[in-house]
């Protein structure tokens, strides 16, 4: 096996493996044995498992990462203040998805909200679900991705408001309740479906999508 293609193999099953089983319950062996190479194959291109986890999350941050060469073994030097990159990168999509508020939604609606809703969790899907797997291994993440959920609530609440106001989005009696429902549809079906969801990975992204943007909004167009 090419090394590249083997350190994308890590990737991929140590991503499989931390979202499954957990991070803590996840040792080498277990991903050796689901690639088929030996344990020393593995410590010959990562020194070890967190070098590993922080790897999977660098490539949720930057998708170029992994087409890099690296100087085996894999190092965590490589990975200094990945943290810090995760939580910037919570604040900054958060600005980015809310920029619409700033002229009360002019020229936006509630399709284009879904979709984008969408978009954004399944391009972090990976990193989000780690972290909600994780959350008491990893507790400097986990604490800032609960306030990102938080603020991503209060963002969704806030652009429903707009629409239901001008008529566009059928009223909500529970609005943070209704929201939430949302987020959650849009989560399994752009994060869940493909990494954790025990029969349903082979759909493919595009089709998820286009099933999900068509029942919320059916159920929600006014």
């Amino acid at each position: 096996m090419a090394l590249n293609t083997r350190i994308k193999a890590i990737t991929e099953t140590a991503t499989f493996l931390f979202l499954r089983q957990g991070y803590a319950k996840t040792q080498i062996s277990h991903i050796a044995k689901a690639i088929g190479v030996s344990v020393g194959t593995i410590y010959h291109d990562f020194t070890g498992k967190k070098e590993i986890m922080h790897f999977v999350l660098k490539c949720t941050i930057d998708p170029e990462f992994l087409n890099q060469e690296f100087e085996r073994p894999i190092t965590d030097d490589l990975f200094v203040g990945v943290e810090d990159e995760i939580v910037s990168l919570l604040d900054n999509t958060i600005k980015d998805f809310e920029k619409y508020l700033e002229n009360d939604a002019d020229g936006y609606n509630f399709e284009a909200l879904i979709s984008d809703a969408f978009d954004l969790l399944a391009r972090y899907a990976v990193g989000c679900l780690f972290i909600e797997k994780n959350q008491f291994e990893f507790k400097f993440l986990a604490d800032h991705y609960k306030a990102h959920r938080k603020k991503f609530l209060e963002t969704m609440s806030k652009y429903l408001t707009i629409f239901i106001n001008e008529g566009t989005v059928r009223p909500m009696e529970h609005l943070e309740l209704s929201t939430t429902l949302i987020i959650e549809i849009l989560t399994w079906w752009a994060m869940d479906r493909q990494y954790t969801s025990f029969e349903t990975s082979d759909i493919p992204l595009e089709l998820a999508k286009k099933i999900c943007l068509d029942n919320i909004l059916s159920a929600y167009n006014k």
